[in-house]
């Protein structure tokens, strides 16, 4: 296969689900379209109501981002100072996020003007890669970026042996690519390393977390509607009269000028006497009557909001005090860690899955700081905090505990606690530990 047959199955590769992440990105903002309305529904209601979307998706997605938080590494001591100085402490999480929703995100690892390792993390509507069906190492990768003020799209090809830096003189072009410059690439790997969000072994992209939401979803914005319109009309007791004329006003034009007939007179029209922002109703006539219609129980859309509710948390995995579903005596700590046990589970699930690829990251740092080949790096490990929600006395009882025991080393006790690698060593040089008991 010729680079410019490959750089067009990339490109191919990387265009194929641009309308599945758009679908995603509006569901996770909130603004995916009303599903559910009749065509009926949508004729009486125009342009007069806003939007309604309840953004669950999103709220998906950040109750696992914000449990996905990795505190450092194992197997090099350096690693850590490279992966502040990369602001990886910050940008994981954008990762993770960004896997979380669209199924898959990509980290690239190269070096800067200095030499040191740059590590950048990438979205999967830029970026596509390659894989070998056999050893599902990556094989080729290609960024794509335009510029529109220049008419231009720019290209990053990433393979084994080289980089090649490509523009193409129209946007979102397929071919007729020019070559701008080719940099051999030393580590003999392509440098792209994908978070891929996913149970299965073998598929051909990540799954999103919002995917079984998204019918869901639709069904209770479907409820809040209804509600909404509901209230709008008939949710206010609406008032009668009866025995009372109407009486009668000229039709005024945009210059507030009555509006002539053929004959030359006003063009009168009638209208109710007693509008309806009074509160008190007076009439002269002995006869009038006054009466008001029940109004609308909306109860039934309330008991409709909570089904739906119940099945959300049932996929998502999210406890009920997360969406809003609250009782009245409020839950206790243990509770509420029991009610997000599943939600945990999940988190620490997927720390297996990101966890992998975050070595493999680490890996190519390495080699690109020392000059070493990144297949040959071995026992590099992650390390994440707690995914599971506890007290901050709790937690620190529970490791003085077991530090005290003699079970945990002062180093490891600290980063059970949440201590990154860099303030475990402020900590450990402002107050040595006991040799001993590290």
């Amino acid at each position: 296969m010729t680079q410019d047959e490959l750089l067009i199955l990339l490109l191919q590769r990387l265009n194929m689900p641009l309308a599945r992440y758009a679908d995603l990105d509006r569901y996770n903002t909130g603004k995916q379209p009303l599903a559910f309305l009749s065509p009926e529904a949508k004729t009486a209601l125009g342009n007069r109501f806003g939007v309604m979307s309840s953004n669950i998706p999103r709220l998906s997605v950040t109750a696992l981002a914000e449990r996905l938080r990795i505190t450092g590494f194992t197997g090099d001591d350096r690693l850590w100072a490279d992966w502040v100085r990369n602001d990886l402490d910050q940008t994981s999480g954008v990762a993770h996020r960004e896997a979380l929703l669209l199924g898959d995100s990509f980290v690239i690892v190269w070096a800067d003007r200095y030499g040191r390792p740059q590590v950048t993390v990438e979205s999967a509507k830029q970026v596509a890669v390659m894989t070998d069906p056999g050893s599902r190492e990556t094989v080729a990768a290609v960024k794509r970026w335009e510029d529109k003020e220049a008419n231009t799209t720019h290209a990053i090809l990433y393979l084994p042996d080289r980089i090649v830096r490509l523009q193409a003189k129209q946007i979102g072009a397929l071919q007729g690519y020019d070559t701008v410059e080719v940099i051999d690439n030393p580590l003999g790997v392509v440098p792209v390393v994908n978070l891929r969000n996913t149970d299965g072994i073998v598929s051909e992209w990540g799954i999103s977390e919002i995917d079984d939401l998204k019918p869901l979803v639709d069904a209770l914005n479907k409820s809040l509607a209804d509600m909404m319109v509901t209230s709008e009309y008939v949710g206010r007791p609406r008032r009668w009269a009866t025995g009372i004329e109407l009486t009668e006003e000229p039709v005024l034009d945009q210059d507030g000028d009555p509006v002539l007939d053929e004959d030359n007179q006003p063009v009168m029209r009638e209208v109710n006497p007693i509008p309806e922002g009074h509160r008190a109703m007076i009439s002269e006539n002995d006869q009038a009557k006054f009466g008001q219609l029940q109004a609308a129980d909306l109860s039934g859309y309330e008991a409709s909001v909570r089904v739906i509710l119940g099945q959300i948390m049932a996929v998502s995995t999210l406890p009920a005090h997360y969406i809003g579903v609250f009782t009245d005596n409020p839950a206790s700590a243990d509770a509420l860690r029991a009610a997000e046990a599943s939600l945990t589970a999940r988190a620490e699930a997927r720390q297996a899955t990101f966890g992998r690829a975050w070595e493999r990251v680490a890996k190519l740092v390495i080699a690109v700081r020392d000059g070493r080949d990144p297949n040959l790096i071995d026992d590099i490990r992650v390390h994440w905090a707690d995914a599971a929600t506890r007290s901050v006395a709790q937690e620190a009882d529970a490791v003085v505990k077991l530090f005290q025991a003699g079970l945990l080393p002062a180093s490891y006790a600290l980063g059970k606690l949440g201590y990154s690698n860099d303030e475990i060593e402020k900590i450990s040089a402002a107050r040595p530990v006991n040799p001993d008991a590290a």
